[in-house]
């Protein structure tokens, strides 16, 4: 059972030095808004130094990989290329390949997508080889069907959007995908916007589908991972921010967890979590927390 231990001095050596890699979500653990959290580009500096892997998973549907791989650039990390980066809308854009497509060709014939969100979503889709729903279409009455409805972070999101999401969803044989659960994303003055989480419980009211959700906690993107990279679990960590998602998406993976305190959850609710009588709120109790990830750093070889 996880103990929510604070990571610090000897401790940080036995966890750090089995560890093959580690995994990191990025709002909240790397950077906030546009800023680097201190000390966290000097951390995975001494990762890629001392042979560790550093890969990142995140319910950020906004962006694309390859606009994430200059975010990271832009902020000051070195070395962090696109095939490091697991996005949930990447993820959730190769999930519909393998259910439309199979896993492989071209999108002619499979159907197409009809996307809430952005055109980093968007662009993941397309680069998926599918087809999105209003662009490019054939002569009237040639039309190709709607195959499925990717929810995603849409900040256009409208009624009449949602009018059309639940005209396609008509139809059992269309999907309803979500990229990730979020219900809300924080803002740098303190408030709150609403997250995908949010916009896929209207549609899923609105059309009395049940959506399958892509992103954090759930296992998808560590199978992407596994796939791409062949890591093992057994040495490889999770940290994040949020209980909810990046550290039950470790505990659903067989990871060992790591809280960092730098984003939306708080040290207080974890132990209100280790406290219950209720398994399922175990589940969200990790295994350390650090104040910062840079706490990390004198784990690690010079």
């Amino acid at each position: 059972m996880a103990s929510c231990r604070r990571l610090s001095g000897a401790g940080l050596r036995e966890v750090l030095g089995p560890a093959q890699g580690l995994l990191f979500d990025c709002d909240g653990v790397l950077w906030a808004g546009e800023r680097a959290v201190p000390g966290a580009p000097e951390l995975l500096e001494r990762l890629r130094r001392s042979g560790k892997a550093a890969l990142f998973v995140s319910n950020n549907s906004r962006r694309s990989v390859a606009e994430l791989e200059r975010r990271f650039s832009r902020l000051g990390f070195r070395g962090v290329r696109a095939e490091h980066v697991f996005s949930s809308a990447l993820c959730s854009a190769l999930f519909l390949r393998q259910r439309l497509l199979g896993g492989g060709g071209s999108g002619n014939g499979a159907g197409r997508v009809f996307v809430l969100g952005g055109e980093g979503l968007r662009g993941e889709v397309r680069d998926a080889g599918l087809r999105l729903a209003g662009e490019g279409e054939p002569a009237p009455g040639a039309a190709e069907p709607v195959r499925a409805v990717l929810v995603g972070y849409d900040d256009q999101f409208t009624f009449a959007k949602l009018a059309q999401a639940c005209g396609y969803l008509r139809d059992p044989q269309c999907l309803l995908v979500a990229t990730d659960p979020d219900p809300w994303h924080p803002l740098s003055d303190g408030q709150r916007t609403p997250g995908t989480g949010s916009l896929t419980a209207a549609v899923e009211t609105a059309s009395g589908r049940k959506a399958l959700v892509v992103g954090k906690p759930n296992t998808y993107m560590f199978d992407c991972i596994v796939e791409r990279f062949g890591v093992d679990p057994s040495r490889t960590l999770m940290v994040g921010d949020r209980l909810e998602t990046d550290i039950l998406f470790g505990k659903n993976c067989g990871l060992s967890t790591i809280l960092t305190l730098t984003g939306v959850s708080r040290l207080e609710e974890a132990q209100a979590y280790m406290a219950s009588d209720s398994a399922a709120a175990k589940d969200l109790v990790p295994n350390y927390y650090v104040d910062s990830i840079a706490d990390l750093i004198p784990g690690l070889d010079e």
